[in-house]
C-alpha cells in the first residue's frame, strides 16, 4: 500500500518529541544522529515506502534498513505511530529487558527488517536484498540509510562497486549527510569530498537534497530508479541535532543524553515548531 495522506511536517514533529521523551526517560544518547535524520524518517514512513503495519512480513513490501544504527529511537517511533507496534512501547526505550534496545533490533520489533550497530554493514544487506530481489522477479525496493562518517568504511565501498556492477536500480543508499560524526566533524576525521562524484565514479546515479526539505526529498524518492540500470544515492544535507537551537550542528549531542533543564528547553522549541 502506498501512503499519501500523513502530514510529514507533522509526523517529523512527533518524532522528534518523542526521540526527545525515549532518550530522556532511558538514559540513552544520540539524540543529535535522531534528530538530523527526523526528516527523512518521516518522509519515508509517511509517504514514500510501500508498507502495511498489518502485514509487517507482506512479500511486497519496500525494505528499509537503518545502517546508522545508534539512531534506531527514531525509526522505533516512526513505526509505532504508523501501528506497527504500540507507541506505549516507546519509554521502555533503552531500560531493563526491553525489545527497543538502544542501536536498532530486529527481535521483537514488528517492521525493524534488520539489526543495526556496527556501522558499515547495512548497505551490504541492502545491496543482498535488492539483488535477490532482481533473481525472484519482485518489485519491491530497498532503502537503506546510511550516516556520513560510516562513509569511511571500507565495507560500504564493496557494496557500492557490487551493487553498480549488477544493475541494482531498486536499490536506494540515503546518506544522513550532517557532517559530524561522534567525536569531530567528518571532514577532520577521514574527509568525504569529493563525495558525489565519488558515488558517481562508482556507477551510481546521485541526487543531491535538502535533506530537512520534505518536498525534496519526496521527489527524490517518487524518482526512484533515478537512471534505468543504476542503483541511486541520495545524499540528505543536514544539521546535526536538527530542530533543537542548542544541539544543533555540535558533536556534543552525539551521545550527551537531555535531562533536568536541558530536557524542558528541548521540549519547549520542539513543541513550539
Amino acid at each position: 500500500m502506498s501512503i499519501t495522506n500523513i502530514d510529514t511536517q507533522v509526523f517529523a514533529k512527533q518524532l522528534r518529541i518523542h526521540v526527545l521523551n525515549m532518550t530522556s526517560s532511558g538514559g540513552s544518547s544520540h539524540v543529535g544522529a535522531a534528530f538530523s535524520m527526523a526528516d527523512i524518517i518521516a518522509v519515508l514512513y509517511g509517504h514514500s515506502l510501500k508498507i502495511d503495519p498489518q502485514l509487517p512480513k507482506w512479500a511486497d513490501r519496500d525494505r528499509f534498513i537503518l545502517s546508522k544504527g545508534h539512531a534506531g529511537a527514531c525509526v522505533y517511533a516512526a513505526l509505532a505511530l504508523r501501528g506497527f507496534f504500540s507507541v506505549d512501547k516507546l519509554l521502555t526505550h533503552y531500560k531493563d529487558g526491553s525489545y527497543l534496545s538502544g542501536h536498532v533490533s530486529h527481535k521483537g520489533n514488528p517492521g525493524v527488517e534488520l539489526s543495526t550497530g556496527s556501522l558499515g554493514h547495512g548497505l551490504s544487506v541492502g545491496s543482498g536484498m535488492a539483488y535477490a530481489a532482481k533473481a525472484d522477479n519482485k518489485n519491491y525496493r530497498v532503502f537503506v540509510q546510511l550516516s556520513d562518517g560510516e562513509c569511511d568504511e571500507g565495507s560500504n565501498w564493496e557494496a557500492i562497486l557490487f551493487s553498480a556492477h549488477h544493475h541494482l536500480d531498486n536499490l536506494v543508499a540515503i546518506v544522513d549527510y550532517n557532517k559530524i560524526q561522534s567525536l569531530a566533524p567528518v571532514a577532520e576525521t577521514v574527509g568525504l569530498e569529493p563525495f558525489s562524484d565519488k558515488w558517481r565514479a562508482f556507477g551510481w546515479a546521485v541526487r543531491e537534497v535538502d535533506g530537512h526539505n520534505h518536498e525534496e526529498l519526496k521527489a527524490a524518492f517518487a524518482s526512484i530508479p533515478a537512471e534505468t540500470g543504476k542503483p541511486t544515492v541520495v545524499i540528505a544535507h543536514t544539521i546535526k541535532g536538527r530542530g533543537v537551537s542548542f544541539m544543533e550542528n555540535t558533536v556534543l549531542w552525539h551521545y550527551r543524553t537531555a535531562k533536568g533543564e536541558e530536557f524542558d528547553a528541548a521540549l519547549r522549541e520542539l513543541e513550539a515548531k
